[in-house]
């Protein structure tokens, strides 16, 4: 892949601060730039007290792949409420999904990919909490009890601690 952009999408309240830090954190260390999205403009507010200012919405970046190697979905306690439901994100996911680009998810967000469909027959993680893992076997999943988990151009994570390896992940598979 020539492109060494990313889209990150997070909540615009309550997104998982580390999860994001973190996931930058690995991007950059492969010079991997990246656009922060969310359902809507303005500033976002993390669990821990982060502030990111959105320019762009989920909307805005319909037919961007190709100019963007991945999609990475942030989770955090917001993503239910805001990202799950979003039929926004659940188009642009697929729209990479179908492109073959990498679309990975972590903490709650990989729900975001079950309810989208493209979790059907593939292997993923999330946050391990019953009610998250029943949503990923709803979507055709098959739960994987680790903190990172790849199949094909998908990858999924549990949580913050988790957020290091997924940025790795993330970054190995662009470059």
């Amino acid at each position: 892949m020539t492109e060494k952009n990313v889209l990150i999408v997070i909540a615009p309240l309550d997104f998982q601060d580390e999860e994001l830090s973190k996931t930058i954190a690995e991007l950059e260390k492969k010079d991997i730039s990246y656009t922060i999205i969310s359902t809507r403009e303005g500033l976002a507010v993390g669990m821990r007290g982060g502030k990111v200012l959105i320019d762009k919405t989920v909307s805005d970046m319909y037919h961007t792949t190709d100019t963007y190697a991945a999609l990475i979905i942030i989770g955090g306690s917001g993503t239910p409420a805001t990202l799950w439901n979003s039929k926004n994100l659940r188009t642009l996911a697929t729209e990479y999904y179908e492109k073959q680009k990498i679309v990975a998810a972590i903490c709650l967000a990989p729900v975001v990919l079950a309810r989208a469909g493209i979790l059907q027959g593939k292997n993923a993680t999330v946050f391990n909490d019953d009610s998250f893992i029943a949503e990923l076997k709803t979507g055709g999943a098959t739960y994987v009890s680790s903190p990172i988990v790849v199949d094909g151009t998908i990858i999924t994570g549990n949580g913050p601690s988790a957020a290091p390896a997924f940025g790795e992940k993330i970054a190995k598979a662009i470059t």
